[in-house]
């Protein structure tokens, strides 16, 4: 049995939370760790919401994973419901754990009992590492994203 606790991001988590997203390269240069400010806001709006899960993976009291998973109700694929992974991001002792991986499994069950037909997610294109990842879970790389910067 695992000693991880995979659970519902609560207020308190928002601190590690942001640390780990403004760990690795990309992170760090749209991260802002020394203001919370505008984290808190958006937390609170996504705990609001009930198709917004923020998920920590806690060991020790201590949290060293994260990741973000949308329920998308939709009329596309017969009105299938899908789900959408995002910050997926792993403390930097914790790697190469398998904790990605549990982190991982634990969206694809909660996906699952929230009915979707499909999860996809979304991979900066310089995350090559992560790209193996993903594939490595059955995940195929079946299409091209785009951004628009508002």
């Amino acid at each position: 049995m695992s000693d991880i606790e995979i659970r519902r991001a609560t207020a308190d988590d928002i601190p590690a939370i942001v640390a780990l997203l403004a760990d690795d390269e990309l992170g760090a240069l749209r991260e802002t760790p020394d203001d919370l400010t505008p984290y808190r806001t958006a937390f609170d709006r996504l705990a609001k919401d009930p198709n917004q899960y923020v998920a920590v993976a806690v060991r020790e009291g201590q949290v060293i994973g994260t990741l973000q998973l949308t329920i998308i109700p939709g009329l596309s694929r017969r009105g299938a419901t899908r789900s959408i992974i995002e910050g997926v991001r792993i403390h930097a002792d914790a790697r190469g754990s398998g904790l990605g991986t549990e982190l991982i499994e634990w969206a694809i069950a909660t996906s699952r009992t929230e009915g979707c037909r499909l999860v996809q997610l979304t991979s900066d294109a310089v995350r090559v590492d992560a790209h193996r990842f993903y594939e490595r879970l059955g995940f195929e790389a079946s299409h091209l994203g785009f951004k628009y910067q508002l």
